[in-house]
């Protein structure tokens, strides 16, 4: 499976989908994990920290969200919103 992890884009929202250890976890089961650049900045998480994980990194939100699962901190913002981010 797939697995998307977008940038939150709520104002002062720093929370993650998923941590680094989080996406090692899921990565040993077989899943791919793609994960928008930034999204772990207000975690301390660098996109190297993600990619060492075994997460692919993306420039591209709708890239992130078209995968099979998208997991999220809060609700998905119309696709208008996520462009701006």
């Amino acid at each position: 499976m797939l697995i998307g992890v977008p940038k939150e884009i709520k104002n002062h929202e720093y929370r993650v989908g998923l941590a680094p250890a989080s996406v090692r976890e899921v990565a040993a089961q077989g899943h791919r994990v793609i994960v928008q650049t930034l999204a772990g900045e207000g975690i301390g998480a660098t996109d190297e920290d993600y990619r060492a994980a075994g997460a692919t990194i993306t420039n591209d939100p709708a890239e992130a969200f078209s995968a099979d699962m998208i997991v999220k901190v809060k609700e998905p913002q119309a696709p208008k919103a996520c462009d701006a981010a």
